[in-house]
């Protein structure tokens, strides 16, 4: 399959880009884990074109997911990605194979590399503290919640919360959907196994203790539950008004 991958892709770019600056494959079929909805994901490097775009086909059968940048363009997505503490591109980069221009493709794999080895910059106080007290606000709505339909809702949204909290306050980087499951696990398997098996207590039993003793655990050693005196924005609040 990966061979038959590489193929289609390495046409697809002859055929649609034959003058860019690089092209690589990324995704499950280079990383080995390949399903039937697999695609793939193509980075393109092309100075011909103006602004970046992300175009999604079908190419020989193949799901393409096809993300065209210029030289600018990626260097500004790598930064609003780990500005945001989701190096999807940076990702996608460093964990891909050359299929044209080596020489280019290397220089942009080693930023990605370096950037990803450098990790996310740290929470301020301010934000930790804002996070601190949201994750507390999900973590209140889950105990408080008796309404199997809600409650789902809320306990996706305190399994999102607790998992980037506990990411981002240790130095991680994290991500979305299946990508977050995999940074808590690169992070900690003691804990991700942890994590899972307590969400997991809850989806299949409606057992709430685990996750709630987890979320409290994490919270503890950063003060616990915030609620009573946090304020967001009344520094801009002049004195009398």
């Amino acid at each position: 399959m990966k061979g038959i991958a590489i193929e289609t892709a390495k046409e697809l770019v002859a055929k649609r880009f034959p003058g860019c600056e690089t092209a690589l494959l990324a995704g499950s079929v280079v990383r080995g884990e390949a399903t039937s909805t697999s695609d793939l994901d193509l980075v393109v490097i092309d100075n011909h074109i103006m602004s970046s775009y992300r175009e999604s086909f079908i190419e020989k059968g193949w799901p393409v997911e096809l993300f065209v940048h210029n030289s600018d363009s990626y260097q500004a997505y790598f930064k609003s990605d780990c500005d945001r503490g989701q190096p999807s591109l940076p990702n996608m980069v460093a964990e891909s194979i050359v299929l044209t221009g080596q020489q280019e493709a290397e220089k942009i794999k080693e930023e990605a590399r370096q950037l990803l080895a450098k990790g996310p910059a740290s929470w301020t106080p301010k934000e930790a503290e804002a996070k601190r007290y949201f994750l507390t606000d999900v973590l209140d709505d889950f105990i408080g919640a008796n309404n199997r339909t809600e409650e789902l809702f809320i306990a996706n949204a305190l399994a999102e919360q607790l998992a980037e909290f506990v990411l981002r306050i240790n130095g991680q980087w994290t991500g979305t959907s299946k990508w977050l499951v995999r940074s808590l696990k690169r992070y900690d398997k003691e804990f991700a196994e942890q994590f899972l098996a307590a969400f997991e207590r809850y989806y299949s039993a409606r057992e709430k203790n685990a996750a709630i003793q987890l979320a409290e655990a994490v919270l503890q050693p950063y003060g616990g539950r915030l609620f009573d005196g946090f304020t967001l924005g009344k520094e801009g609040i002049k004195d009398g008004r």
